[in-house]
């Protein structure tokens, strides 16, 4: 362990961080609505958006199966026709966000906060894309707000110690995930938490 350098071992946990991240975020959202798979995988996911690319093709909007642009079509003419069907609504954004049209999925998710901002699903959707922009204030905000609405998600206090490790602030990371570990031992998230505290 001394022959490895320092940075080597703060970019591993920068990326295991990460990692969880998107997984907690993603089971998360999976649970209140059965969307395309993450897509924030390092190996390509084998779905229908991205089976057929290969040969080290790398998936983007230009590249986006013509049957996937059909059905995307198919559900924003259902989402313009039932506005107030957030269940569809929540389908299509997944989907924009699958198709990596993360901004136009935004859109969708902040439509159906309109009628309901206290959708945890989706706050933590919302986070989860602007955390893959690595846009870390507003990864906080969302999570912030979760905690706002629900002061014991552990998922929400997990993520923002990975930001914190990815904004380079591992003091902070520390300071949460001891915290998780501390007030909610029984969560499998504390289990989680303990790993990323060896690996920074």
């Amino acid at each position: 362990m001394k022959n490895i350098k320092p940075i080597y071992v703060y970019g591993v946990g920068i990326i295991i961080a990460a990692l969880v991240f998107i997984i907690l975020s993603q089971k998360d959202a999976s649970n209140a609505a059965k969307g395309p798979g993450s897509l924030t995988n390092m190996q390509m996911p084998n779905d229908s958006l991205h089976r057929g690319l290969t040969g080290g093709m790398q998936p983007g909007k230009d590249n986006v199966m013509e049957t996937i642009k059909q059905h995307l079509a198919m559900l924003k003419k259902s989402v313009d026709e039932n506005p107030g069907d957030t269940l569809m609504m929540r389908h299509y954004a997944d989907f924009l966000a699958a198709a990596h049209q993360q901004d136009e999925a935004l859109v969708c998710y902040n439509k159906i906060l309109n009628v309901n901002n206290r959708r945890v699903d989706i706050l933590f959707s919302i986070a989860n894309i602007y955390y893959t922009k690595h846009e870390f204030p507003e990864t906080e905000k969302y999570l912030n707000k979760i905690l706002s609405y629900d002061k014991n998600n552990v998922k929400a206090f997990y993520n923002l110690g990975a930001v914190a490790v990815s904004k380079g602030d591992k003091a902070k990371a520390r300071e949460i995930w001891s915290k998780i570990i501390r007030d909610y031992p029984n969560s499998p998230i504390s289990e989680t938490a303990k790993k990323s505290l060896n690996e920074i």
